[in-house]
């Protein structure tokens, strides 16, 4: 099992940074241009029992996602799990703390790679580069959108 976390404060109240993340747009505003996914259906915003399918890419190959929500606290947290994709295990944390007016959003995320662990020790730093680009990427998009409210 790997772990990734990627934390950064938003200069707007944890009510903004929560009610962005749930426009029913904020998949593709979120999805950097790099990346080769598309949201297929999306139902139940943020809620429990929530569920998002997505389409990837590896080259020319398309992949299904589908994620389900199994977590939620308004204003505080929300957790998707994947129930059928391209890891074995992947469970995403999303944290919002207000910190001095402002929020302190953290992106804590649990996978296993398909092959076992010498898969995970052998392309796992490349899961962790990525997700490391995807999520400043994320966070940019977040901060520009919530701090010009």
């Amino acid at each position: 099992m790997l772990d990734f976390k990627y934390s950064s404060v938003i200069n707007a109240p944890v009510e903004v940074v929560w009610r962005f993340h749930e426009r029913p747009d904020v998949l593709q505003l979120l999805t950097p241009p790099w990346q080769p996914v598309q949201v297929v259906r999306r139902e139940g915003g943020l809620g429990l029992g929530a569920v998002t399918e997505f389409r990837l890419f590896l080259g020319p190959l398309p992949l299904r996602w589908l994620a389900r929500h199994t977590e939620y606290e308004e204003y505080r947290l929300f957790t998707d799990e994947q129930i059928s994709g391209p890891f074995d295990h992947w469970i995403h944390r999303h944290h919002f703390e207000p910190e001095n007016g402002k929020t302190r959003l953290t992106d804590e995320i649990s996978f296993s790679l398909p092959g076992g662990q010498t898969i995970e020790f052998l392309g796992g730093w490349l899961v962790q580069l990525q997700l490391e680009a995807m999520f400043r990427y994320r966070h940019h998009i977040t901060r520009q959108e919530c701090e010009s409210k």
